[in-house]
């Protein structure tokens, strides 16, 4: 059965000055020949948490349930939901394997949350590599950081 959901694509870059740092993510969301670009940061974050809060901010604005292919160049938040890391951290009460702290819990929790509303494919894409979104996302996200250097 075909669905009715709408079918958006999402495309999410994080960048971080310094690691920790200052820092800012991208985001682009396409749905047919509308796009929408998201930006935001922090003055003292690290790149993954940039790269999870690309995605979140994607997701988050999204008003209804949909169908999303989203594009990432984080290994991290692909391998994170793809090879159910991030699940297997939060039933082993946000410990990895071995038993240290899952690291951006409060993240991932929020990320989880998202994935329950919308039907998502991951798909990672190499960065700097002349992907367009991904270079337009990583401008955003680059800008973004620079607002709290």
């Amino acid at each position: 059965m075909q669905s009715k959901r709408k079918h958006v694509d999402i495309f999410t870059d994080g960048a971080c000055k310094g690691n920790p740092g200052p820092g800012g993510y991208g985001a682009i969301l396409r749905f047919g020949s509308h796009e929408k670009e998201l930006s935001g940061g922090a003055p003292s974050t690290t790149n993954n948490r940039m790269e999870l809060s690309g995605v979140i901010a994607g997701l988050s604005c999204l008003k209804e349930p949909c169908d999303i292919t989203l594009y990432s160049d984080s290994k991290y938040v692909v391998n994170g939901i793809e090879k159910g890391w991030a699940k297997k951290w939060r039933a082993n009460g946000w410990r990895k394997s071995d038993k240290s702290p899952a690291l951006n819990k409060e993240l991932w929790e929020n990320l989880l949350a998202l994935l329950e509303i919308h039907d998502v494919q991951l798909i990672w894409v190499k960065g700097h590599a002349g992907h367009p979104e991904n270079e337009r996302c990583d401008a955003l996200a680059v800008e973004a950081a620079c607002r709290f250097q």
